[in-house]
């Protein structure tokens, strides 16, 4: 991590969707999936899938604050996911698919936090935010063939059907925040 940059986790479902996305970003210098949020050291994809661990699938997103800021990167993550839905997020259904996010400093909390409020009060979702929030313990990072799994594999159904749409609808929402050539 450099010296002008922070770190928050994600998850919003699916890390394979979080990473595509996330990737596209203007100043955000890597993500990274993987696993947190649970109590089971040095977890592994198939066992999260079982759900006895108590992971998130995550992204750690490290990003320079000067270029993009951690309200704009939690606005993204309101928009890519349903943040309303317990352990779920569309046909994925597990504690390992729900929606949660881990700091890692008290300004970020605040953020967070402000963050929650303005989205529940704004009644963009029919039902209040259901999102875990708390402080970053560990992050365990995936299997090497989870990392840039989209661009990997963009034909595959799960890709085409469930990542691609959701990339295509956030690079027109947010196509001021794409990197240069994207």
């Amino acid at each position: 991590m450099s010296d002008n940059s922070e770190t928050i986790v994600l998850g919003a479902g699916c890390f394979w969707c979080s990473e595509a996305v996330y990737k596209e970003i203007k100043g955000v210098l890597t993500v990274t999936p993987g696993y947190a949020g649970g109590y089971t050291s040095n977890p592994n994809y198939d066992a999260v899938c079982e759900g006895d661990t108590g992971h998130a699938e995550v992204v750690k997103v490290e990003f320079d604050p000067s270029t993009i800021s951690l309200d704009q990167l939690i606005r993204i993550f309101w928009d890519i996911h349903d943040p309303t839905s317990v352990n779920r997020q569309g046909n994925d259904v597990g504690t390992q698919y729900r929606s949660i996010i881990l700091y890692t400093n008290d300004d970020q909390k605040k953020i967070i936090d402000e963050s929650v409020a303005k989205i529940n009060n704004s009644q963009e979702f029919n039902q209040p935010v259901v999102t875990e929030i708390k402080k970053l313990d560990i992050f365990y990072p995936a299997e090497d063939y989870h990392k840039d799994y989209y661009s990997k594999n963009p034909l595959l159904p799960y890709c085409s059907l469930i990542i691609s749409p959701k990339i295509k609808h956030f690079k027109e929402k947010y196509h001021d925040l794409l990197k240069e050539g994207e």
